[in-house]
């Protein structure tokens, strides 16, 4: 992956597992090379005690052209995010339909002039 990329457990022992297919994900966002200098993920498993299970929340902050995107799916009642590799797609998912938005509006303006 030529963006770097950055990669935080919280709250849950790493796992050469998950961050694998971080890395994996992370390869979707090489098509915007151009435009992301710098990728961290962060997975959190905070502990919820009134849950059944943990609720894993993934957030992906990105300096996209001197401006900050942060990505965090809001997993509060979303029981898919008892795995954590649902909350990582989910994640991964909302980078990516931001990261096009944001990139066709720049592209946008360049085609017409800043306008």
């Amino acid at each position: 992956m030529s963006v770097p990329l950055r990669i935080t457990f919280r709250n849950l022992p790493h796992s050469d597992a998950i961050e694998a297919r971080i890395r994996e994900k992370a390869q979707k966002l090489d098509r915007y090379s151009e435009f992301v200098t710098d990728a961290h993920v962060v997975v959190d498993a905070p502990h919820r005690h009134q849950h059944k299970g943990r609720i894993y929340t993934v957030s992906l902050e990105l300096h996209v052209g001197g401006k900050e995107f942060v990505v965090n799916r809001d997993s509060g009642k979303n029981h898919g995010h008892e795995d954590v590799y649902v909350a990582m797609r989910d994640s991964f998912e909302a980078a990516i339909r931001q990261l096009d938005a944001h990139v066709t509006k720049l592209r946008d303006q360049a085609r017409t002039g800043g306008a």
